[in-house]
């Protein structure tokens, strides 16, 4: 029965844990589904991450089921790992068939695969999204228990020749919808109006590397004080070490934090940005047309980080960097060389903007409801 003429409301499971690369989006799906009269049960894992996320969403139901993500098939967790996934899928039976659902989603990682498969099995529609260009080995598992596959991406089709595949875009929260007024923004953050802004984000759970690349070009940044400032998301593991290397150079401008329920602000306010380039934080920055230089994490699984910076740069949209490049205060003449080009900024901020997804929570809405 389609969610158009059920008697009572429609009811979706959306399986979104485990960073904030599948929690935001399954967040917008959820608001939007919301708006449709839909009910909506979110299952979230027990991460830190997770936490501060649904801080401020109290309208949405949260359940947390425990994350379990694979080992390689010969190493001797594997045994502990299939216990806890039969635990996790039996979890997830009770608590779906318990809520009522009329369809599951997963928005990807192996928090999807146990809710998938119990949706599966009780006989309801399934989906599971995939955000990146590449897909990891979890949705690959995933997708065999699916009945679409919904992709942030059109590059990654291909790698899900037999499932049927539907272009959704990557979902975007409510609250990044919203106009901004950039003197709000810069007052929440503590920044001037007469300094051009570096905004640092490395995704929910941080970027180490990025990191230290920004604490080597403080010198140089700090020598231009008076025409820039800095405001920078560290991730929940690092800001306790880097805001005393800010602490340094007291003439610089800056704001540290080390996570940021606001990034609605954040985008608003920046001239510039470096990002990691995973699939949600780059969704987000095409929406702003930030200008951004992008560092691949390099040892994310399938090289999924360097394959979505790629359809970026290649649409003219992003400036990417190895992170082998940035070291040695490498960072900073780069952030000030694009700085001081007006021209270059517009054109990457334009292309940004035409790879932004239109409605794509609404799409995800309209495959879930459809026959």
């Amino acid at each position: 029965m389609s969610a158009a003429n059920q008697t009572r409301p429609f009811r979706v499971v959306i399986a979104c844990g485990g960073t904030g690369g599948h929690l935001f989006p399954g967040i917008a799906v959820a608001q939007e589904a919301r708006r449709r009269g839909w009910e909506t049960l979110l299952l979230i894992s027990s991460k830190q991450i997770d936490a501060l996320a649904v801080q401020g969403h109290d309208d949405l139901r949260f359940e947390k089921v425990p994350a379990v993500a694979m080992p390689s098939p010969l190493s001797p967790a594997m045994v502990k790992f299939l216990w806890r996934f039969w635990k996790t899928r039996r979890q997830c039976l009770e608590l779906i068939r318990g809520f009522g659902a009329d369809a599951v989603l997963g928005m990807g990682g192996f928090t999807s695969l146990p809710p998938a498969m119990a949706g599966r099995k009780l006989g309801l529609r399934t989906f599971v999204h995939e955000s990146n260009a590449v897909p990891g080995k979890a949705n690959r598992m995933t997708a065999r228990f699916c009945d679409t596959v919904l992709l942030g991406l059109e590059a990654c089709a291909r790698h899900f020749p037999k499932a049927r595949v539907r272009v959704t875009g990557t979902p975007l929260r409510s609250s990044l919808c919203d106009p901004v007024d950039a003197g709000e923004a810069r007052a929440t953050f503590g920044l001037r109006g007469d300094r051009q802004t570096i905004l640092i984000m490395g995704g929910s759970q941080g970027a180490r590397g990025v990191n230290k690349a920004v604490v080597a070009a403080l010198p140089g940044l700090a020598a231009v004080a008076d025409r820039v400032q800095v405001l920078h998301i560290t991730g929940p593991g690092d800001a306790e070490t880097i805001a005393p290397e800010y602490a340094k150079f007291p003439g610089l401008t800056a704001h540290v934090a080390p996570f940021c329920q606001r990034m609605d602000l954040a985008y608003a306010v920046a001239d510039v940005a470096v990002s990691r380039s995973g699939a949600s934080s780059l969704t987000e920055l095409s929406a702003f047309g930030v200008p951004t230089i992008l560092v691949p994490y390099p040892f994310a699984a399938d090289d999924h980080q360097r394959r979505n910076a790629d359809v970026f740069t290649k649409e003219g949209a992003a400036i990417a960097v190895e992170e082998a490049e940035i070291g040695e205060g490498k960072l900073g003449g780069l952030l000030l060389e694009l700085l001081g080009d007006a021209e270059r900024r517009a054109g990457l901020a334009a292309a940004m903007r035409r790879l932004a997804p239109r409605d794509a929570a609404a799409r995800v809405c309209d495959a879930i409801a459809e026959k």
